[in-house]
Parts: C-alpha cells; structure tokens; sequence
C-alpha cells in the first residue's frame, strides 16, 4: 500500500482521519501520564491534529503502584468529561483500563470487574523485568471468563527478545498482539525496534495504540518510521476499526 514511498515516511502521516486508539493515559492524575487538566487537554489536541478520531484511555492499574479500581477510574473519566466537554466529545473519548497480570487480577477476573475496550477486548500488560509466575493460569482464567485478550506492547518485553517462540505460545493461548506506534520510528530503543520487525514480519501484530503519556511522546510521531514491514505496520492501524464506538 505504501510501496510508493521513496523515503521513509513520518509516523503522524500513516495516521488515518478515522484512526481509533486503544492506548493512552490522558486521563490526568491518575496513574504516571497526564498529571494535569491542561496535560489532558494538551494531549488531545495533538490527537485530534494527528487524526485521531475516537481514543480509549486506558490508566495502569498496578498493584502497589496504581491501585486503581473500576470505580475511580469512572469517575476520574466523568470528571475529565465535565471539565473538557468539547475535547472529550471532539474524539468520542472513552475509557478502559491497562491491567497488570499477576495473581491479584484472578478475583477481578471472576467477578467480571475489568473495564475492557470494547466488548469483552481486554488491555493487559506484564512487568518490564519479567513475566508473572501464574501467566499461562492468568490467560486461561481471562480466555474462560469470556474475555478477549489483547496484550500491550509486546515487543517491549525484553525478555521475550532472546526468545521469540514464547510469542507463537502467547498467540496460541488466545492473546491478541497491540503493538506501540512509537516502537515503529526506534523511540525505545534498537531492540524494541528489532523485535516490532519481527512480529510484524510473521503477521503477529494484531492492533497498535499510541501508549501517549506526555509531550514527549507527542513529538515522538514526528519521528520517520523505521520498520520494515510498512504494509503490515498500517494493517494493524486499520485493524483498530475493530474498536469503533
């Protein structure tokens, strides 16, 4: 589709007019993005430039870290609503939750307490220094309580780098893959930036999210894009329709 590209092109200009993001944290005050009203308002501003259409919020909740619950999360979400009513409703913004997996999810997974995207599509994450002990119980749980999984930014996991076949694993036990726009332009690192090569290569990527927390992000998508597999990379922009409210 992009083949026509003498040179690399910029992130911002793969974005379509009627792009939906499953990833962010605008919502300010809540967990390690937006800390103010203005950074929220900030934020969307620049979604709305880009092309962003509609955009999920999804906060962390991480035990010990942002106890976030279904409840706060609502209300901060109201609260956004009451505060930027034109911004809110100028990217039809909604909210969901980006969750941990470690054992403290099993209860909120049974009592079907976990804000989801969209139907039964819920946003999980792992740590960044290793994967939960209970992971393949956590993604049984979640795929037998009807949820449809959708894994964060998978090429971040450096420890699946060296170990690429525990990928095609995750994919056989149910997870869809959400790859990060800003892991297309190298913005975490050559590593990151390899492992985005891979799965897009061998057609693992399901859906991408911006993972916007800040400005720095935000000039992150002016940034040429550097992986291979360009058509793969604005397929999976195209497969986040899914996602249309």
């Amino acid at each position: 589709m992009f083949s026509f590209f003498k040179s690399k092109p910029i992130l911002k200009d793969l974005i379509p007019d009627n792009y939906v993001d499953i990833h962010s944290h605008l919502i300010y005050g809540i967990d390690d993005g937006a800390q103010t009203i203005e950074d929220t308002r900030t934020i969307i501003k620049a979604m709305q430039q880009m092309g962003f259409d509609q955009a999920i919020a999804t906060p962390h909740t991480t035990p010990l870290v942002w106890e976030n619950t279904r409840e706060g999360i609502l209300n901060q979400y109201k609260k956004v609503q009451e505060e930027l009513p034109t911004e809110s409703k100028a990217i039809e913004l909604r909210v969901a939750s980006e969750y941990m997996m470690d054992e403290t999810l099993l209860p909120h997974i049974e009592n079907k307490e976990l804000l989801t995207l969209k139907k039964d599509y819920v946003l999980v994450e792992m740590s960044y220094m290793n994967p939960p002990i209970q992971l393949m119980d956590i993604l049984f749980q979640l795929k037998s309580n009807g949820y449809d999984i959708v894994l964060a930014h998978p090429e971040r996991y450096n420890f699946y780098h060296q170990n690429t076949a525990m990928y095609k694993k995750l994919k056989k036990a149910g997870c869809l893959f959400q790859m990060n726009l800003l892991s297309a332009t190298g913005y975490y690192g050559k590593h990151v930036l390899e492992a985005a090569n891979f799965l897009l290569s061998n057609g693992l990527i399901d859906f991408v999210g911006s993972d916007i927390h800040h400005e720095k992000h935000i000039k992150g998508f002016e940034a040429k894009v550097e992986v291979k597999g360009i058509e793969f990379f604005t397929q999976a922009i195209s497969n986040n329709q899914e996602f249309r409210k």
